[in-house]
């Protein structure tokens, strides 16, 4: 696969797929990808109507990815890819259906597609299956159809420089957003990244959602460190409409050998409850062992702080995944 069709499959949000993905066509000017995985996960928990209940959380991903040379500095590109539940068919999703130009400058592209936060979220958002649970996101600045995206990066004194800008067209229901972030990485291994959204029609009261995040990581050696802050107004969590919360995720990875072990902490509150009542409260852990760069196994645990009598026996339960996943 060539420099540039590698560039485009990262820059859709498909890294790991991106390493092993195929090329089934390519001539002078144009060139197709296809790769994917197959994710076999057994998820145990306590539910409230049975103890240490297993479900299988099996996914299987396909995209394709295509690009096209139109001149010297300009490109045409369009991306799909289907995520397939085994366990529940209702379930199964189009993640991504977009298509669009790129170049020097930056990649403009309109379908369904990435936000502009999800980005600062990938920070701390790194472990095999928990995780990201304080990175609660507005529909207009996560992945979502309708959008409009732009995604550029820069060399900026010897760093590097990535902004995304997106809009989401109302779809009849007076939903229309946007959402703006950029990041800086730097070579010395510190990288930071602020973002903001925005949303209207979060309730039968129409209001307005807004989100600032704030993200931070450093890379030293085989440890790696990063946190995640967010101020939200008006945001959904668990379908229901809170109207002010704060929230952050720490996490850290530490690399031995094939094998990555990572922990993270969540934490989200309501703001305006009596007593801060806690929306997510978690420590997770897991480890990944890479057996190569097409197959890895996991095992991934949660400790959820939530009390039960508040929440539910099932929102409060910990968590326990075994996993295996083929990257192709």
């Amino acid at each position: 696969m060539n420099k540039n069709l590698i560039a485009l499959a990262v820059a859709a949000a498909t890294i790991s797929s991106a390493a092993t993905a195929a090329e089934v066509y390519s001539d002078e000017a144009s060139s197709l990808a296809v790769g994917g995985r197959f994710e076999a996960r057994a998820l145990m928990q306590d539910t409230d109507t049975s103890s240490n209940k297993v479900t299988d959380k099996t996914r299987v991903r396909i995209n394709v990815a295509g690009k096209t040379d139109i001149t010297d500095g300009l490109y045409g590109t369009g991306f799909f890819e289907k995520e397939f539940q085994s366990a529940n068919s209702d379930e199964d999703e189009t993640r991504y259906a977009y298509a669009g130009i790129g170049g020097t400058y930056g990649r403009l592209v309109y379908g369904k597609a990435d936000g502009s936060l999800g980005m600062l979220t990938d920070y701390t958002d790194i472990m095999s299956y928990h995780g990201n649970e304080a990175g609660n996101k507005l529909a207009a600045a996560d992945r979502t159809e309708n959008n409009l995206s732009y995604v550029g990066s820069f060399d900026m004194m010897g760093n590097n420089l990535t902004v995304k800008a997106n809009y989401v067209f109302d779809n009849g229901e007076n939903t229309d957003g946007y959402s703006l972030g950029a990041q800086y990485v730097m070579d010395m291994g510190l990288g930071f990244g602020l973002g903001y959204g925005e949303q209207d029609g979060q309730s039968a009261q129409d209001k307005t959602g807004e989100q600032l995040f704030g993200a931070i990581s450093y890379t030293f050696g085989d440890f790696y460190v990063a946190g995640l802050y967010q101020d939200a107004q008006n945001t959904v969590v668990d379908t229901n409409l809170i109207e002010d919360s704060k929230g952050y995720e720490l996490a850290a990875s530490y690399t031995m050998g094939k094998t990555v072990f990572i922990a993270t902490y969540n934490y989200l509150e309501d703001s305006n409850a009596s007593s801060d009542e806690e929306l997510r409260d978690s420590i997770a852990v897991d480890a990944t062992h890479y057996f190569n760069k097409n197959f890895r196994a996991y095992a991934s645990y949660k400790f959820n702080n939530l009390d039960k009598d508040v929440v539910g026996k099932k929102a409060a339960s910990d968590e326990f995944v075994l996993g295996a996943r083929y990257d192709f």
